[in-house]
């Protein structure tokens, strides 16, 4: 499931809300990235077709973008996009880290990803993961 999806799941922009729509979305994407349905590092849609979506402005969207920020719970990459930095919890951002760099490993010596995939699940069965 992608971003967008999680995003708009059981939830719709009330536009007769007494709260502004740009702090509804910053509200929903927070709670996302609290409770972990929108994983560190998962890449947000951008501006442009997030707002489409909702059907406000772009600068609604920018400006919930920009306070999520400003927070740290997300990080923006000029033309690779916005991404979930934090949700608030510094354990997931550390395996983040550790994932990335697993995958960079994994890509550089050109490994399959499903034979990755499996020696992590190993790894993590051997621990008790």
């Amino acid at each position: 499931m992608n971003s967008m999806d999680v995003l708009m799941r059981r939830w719709r922009l009330d536009l007769e809300s007494t709260v502004p729509p740009f702090e509804q979305v910053r509200l929903r994407i927070l709670d996302l990235a609290s409770s972990g349905e929108l994983a560190v590092g998962t890449k947000l849609p951008s501006v442009r077709a997030l707002a489409g979506d909702l059907g406000v402005a772009a600068n609604t969207v920018a400006r919930a973008y920009r306070e999520l920020e400003q927070a740290g719970i997300v990080i923006t990459a000029g033309r690779s996009g916005t991404a979930i930095a934090s949700g608030g919890d510094k354990i997931a951002a550390q395996v983040a880290d550790a994932a990335d760099s697993y995958a960079a490993v994994v890509r550089d010596l050109g490994m399959p990803r499903t034979q990755a995939l499996r020696i992590v699940s190993a790894a993590l069965e051997r621990n008790n993961g």
